[in-house]
């Protein structure tokens, strides 16, 4: 059986950790890093992922700004603020809130957003440096970050390992690559049009599952004893739930857990890391700038 790496567990001794270095940054420096969310719209998913970022700011001690902007928002309009919270010496992260509207320029407005505060690790030069040999980004993005996290936390080695991250995607897939390729892995990307991809699974000392499909690696894809970390989150119907669905990760989780040597469950594995990376990274930010 796997042993379970509880990303709930990780995340809140990550919390307590900054929570402590925010309370030594207010005695030395009487200063605490700030965290700037933007969301455009107000539908109810995003109003809940604010909710939370606010809740765990308040948690470790940080600052939290919220700006929000109504769904017609003008571009100019949406960049200007960016442009205000740039400026902001108390702001030490700035994320905005996807998806954007459709008539404006996702990637334009991402990369107003100034590097020393891009704490999502989305900004080009952030991705840029990633991708080279021997530059180091100033964030890395928060899920790939979590990813990683949860395997140094459970004593996982990556060096020298065969990794296959399933999904390309520019959020998980490309950077968590890129991450495992700079901790000496040998990286396969699996996606869509890959064929063949449970015999490449197969192989895998590590598994990162970022495919958006609902338990699409079987037990009998995953070597024994590899780690796979799933980050998929799928809502399947399920008529036995008051809500009519549940969630499920891209592995079959039941099957996996027979064969794998740790796995995250789906919920509460890499989910509760994203927000207490993206703290982490506030945290780094605000070091950098305060300590100037």
């Amino acid at each position: 059986m796997a042993s379970i790496i509880d990303g709930k567990a990780v995340a809140q001794t990550i919390r307590s950790e900054i929570a402590a270095e925010v309370r030594q940054l207010s005695d030395q420096y009487g200063k605490v890093p700030g965290l700037a969310v933007v969301i455009v719209g107000c539908s109810k998913d995003k109003q809940c992922y604010v909710g939370i970022k606010r809740k765990a700011c308040a948690e470790v001690g940080m600052k939290s700004f919220e700006i929000d902007l109504p769904e017609d928002v003008f571009q100019v309009d949406l960049i200007c603020k960016i442009l205000q919270l740039n400026a902001n010496p108390e702001v030490h992260g700035i994320i905005v809130q996807l998806p954007l509207p459709k008539h404006i320029n996702e990637e334009k407005v991402l990369s107003e957003i100034s590097i020393e505060k891009d704490v999502d690790g989305s900004h080009p030069l952030n991705i840029g440096k990633l991708a080279m040999k021997g530059r180091d980004p100033l964030f890395l993005p928060s899920i790939p970050k979590g990813c990683l996290e949860l395997l140094a936390r459970s004593g996982v080695s990556i060096k020298g390992k065969k990794a296959v991250v399933v999904g390309r995607s520019n959020i998980v897939g490309l950077p968590v690559s890129l991450l495992l390729l700079k901790a000496d892995a040998t990286v396969t990307i699996v996606h869509s049009r890959t064929p063949d991809p449970e015999n490449i699974i197969r192989e895998a000392d590590i598994i990162i599952a970022a495919a958006g499909s609902p338990m699409m690696i079987k037990g009998s894809w995953i070597k024994p004893g590899a780690a796979v970390i799933d980050v998929g989150t799928n809502a399947v119907d399920d008529a036995t739930r008051k809500t009519g669905y549940r969630l499920v990760g891209d592995v079959d989780y039941k099957e996996a857990c027979k064969v794998a040597g740790w796995i995250t469950p789906v919920p509460g594995g890499v989910g509760p890391m994203t927000v207490a990376m993206l703290l982490k990274n506030t945290l780094e930010g605000a070091k950098r700038s305060i300590a100037q």
